[in-house]
């Protein structure tokens, strides 16, 4: 699919030395700048979600009790 973006000219100028030094097109530049973003904020999202059960307390325990309810 095709985008058009709009790039202030010290990002464009910035792109260009770094597609001549990667040897791609900007297009691809784009793309791994892209990949490289989302694979962070996903990340972030892991971070941000580990350690959620510890205001429950045991964690163990808590699921035993929630399995519990399948068994009524």
């Amino acid at each position: 699919m095709r985008t058009i973006i709009d790039l202030p000219d010290h990002q464009l100028a910035a792109l260009a030395e770094l597609c001549e030094r990667e040897k791609i097109s900007r297009a691809e530049a784009i793309r791994r700048a892209l990949d490289a973003m989302l694979s962070e904020k996903h990340a972030v999202t892991r971070e941000e979600a580990f350690g959620s059960w510890a205001p429950r307390g045991d964690s163990r325990a808590t699921v035993d009790t929630l399995r519990e309810e399948w068994s009524r």
